[in-house]
Parts: structure tokens; sequence; C-alpha cells
């Protein structure tokens, strides 16, 4: 019972705290209840069809598009797409955070994530024609370029302060022939670069991918470079269509089109 105490200890918390209001304030607990309730039922409307947004991008969306739009090297184009996916988008701000999710494992920065989340909250579309209706278009306008520069500029610090690698994975599906590198437990040692240059390069001291699916000889190669690495940080999905990695392992996406 401790035990599952612990692990829920948030919402025990919370019940907690609804107990000792009703001992309080009997009103106060009444509201309380009925303003989560309604937030609750919301959540149900919402989070169903953000399920099924996130299913479509990790389904649809080959992982090169959002790594040539989102990714790393995107640079200021990514930041006015991911400023521009944000303002477009609908629903509370909770909503985005699944859909970031998906978006950050198939290869977007960190850096685009933080303007996608930022321009949600703060910028939408619909928030801004409010905006100039009830406060003047020039409010709207001036307040608008002042936050774009905010955002995109936050979204660059904590890129540079977050990184991938801080941020857990849950288990994720190779597909036949794809391949994923842990860069939490990567040590750099340069065996994969050494055996698979084609498929594999050093990179601040971490392997990184070159290409994201393997085909033929360069197959052989990544299965080499995968046995010999001495930490067992690569995978490869191959015998079974799809095959499930167990534990916190990050995608490393492509950091470089092959031509």
């Amino acid at each position: 019972m401790m035990e599952k105490i612990k692990k829920n200890s948030f919402i025990f918390g919370v019940i907690g705290i609804y107990l000792v209001l009703f001992v309080i304030n009997t009103e106060k607990a009444m509201l309380s209840i009925n303003n989560t309730g309604y937030y609750l039922k919301e959540m149900l409307i919402i989070m169903p069809v953000v399920f099924l947004l996130t299913a479509l991008i990790e389904t649809w969306i080959p992982k090169n598009v959002i790594m040539n739009a989102l990714g790393e090297n995107s640079g200021l184009k990514g930041s006015f797409i991911s400023l521009a996916l944000g303002s477009i988008s609908a629903g509370p701000i909770y909503a985005a955070f699944p859909v970031c999710k998906t978006l950050l494992k198939k290869g977007a920065s960190v850096s685009n994530i933080v303007v996608i989340l930022s321009s949600w909250a703060v910028i939408k579309i619909p928030m801004l024609a409010n905006e100039a209706k009830f406060l003047s278009p020039k409010f709207m306008m001036t307040r608008w370029i002042f936050t774009t520069i905010a955002i995109i500029a936050m979204g660059y610090i904590i890129g540079k302060i977050v990184k991938k690698e801080d941020i857990p994975y849950e288990a994720e599906t190779l597909e036949k022939g794809e391949i994923a590198i842990n860069n939490q437990i990567c040590i750099g040692c340069g065996i994969c670069a050494k055996e698979a240059p084609e498929c594999f390069k050093i990179k601040n001291k971490k392997a990184i991918l070159i290409i994201d699916n393997i085909k033929g000889k360069d197959g052989d190669k990544a299965k080499v470079a995968m046995e010999k690495c001495p930490v067992n940080a690569i995978e490869i999905g191959e015998e079974i269509d799809k095959q499930v990695i167990k534990g916190n392992v990050k995608l490393n996406q492509p950091n470089e089109a092959k031509n």
C-alpha cells in the first residue's frame, strides 16, 4: 500500500488537500471539485484528438521531413516553422505536450519545441484576433513582435542548456532495417564510425547517424558495428518487421542527408 502511495504521491496529495478543504471550508471544496470536473471533462474531449494527431505524425510524416524542417540544423527556418505551428494550433496548452514529445522523438530540436510550446501558449491566431479587437491592432502587433523575438531567443538559450539526452524516452519501435543509437550509454569510442562510415560518425564525443535505414552492404557493415559496440548502444530492426526496444532509448535521427 505504501509503495502505491509513493508511486502516486501527487494524486494522493491532491486528495489529501481536498479532504482538508472539506473540513475547513465545504463551500470552497465543492467549488474546487466542480472546477476539477470541468477540466477533466475538457481533457476527455480534447485528448483523444491529440493522441490521434500524434499517431498520424508518428505514422505518416517521415523522420527526414521533420529533421529538415525542425531539426538541429534547421536554423531560423525551423524557428519560423515552429512559430507558425504553434500559432495556428487549437486547444489548451496541455494538448501541446504529447504532440511536441512526438516531434522531439522524430527529430525536432529542443529549441524548436520550446518555440512551438511558447507560441501555442501566447500568440495563437484566435488570441491575436481578440487582442486586436479589445486592445487595438497596434497593441497586438507591438506585443507580437517583441514576444516573437523573446520566444526565439528563449528557444535558442534553452536548446543550449537542455539536451535531448536529458529527456526520458519511452519504449520505441524499430522497423526492419531501421537504426537507433542510445546516446545515454554511447561512449564515443568510434568503432561504429570505423566499421561503417557510411552509417555512423562521431560528433561531440557521441555517435550519430548519417542514415537511419540500412540496405545491402551498408546493412552488413552496420550490423558488424552493432556487434562490436562495447556498450551495446546500437540497435537495428531485423528478422521481424518490428522490433521493440526496451528501456529509455533515444532514437538518434540522421544529421546529414546521404545523396
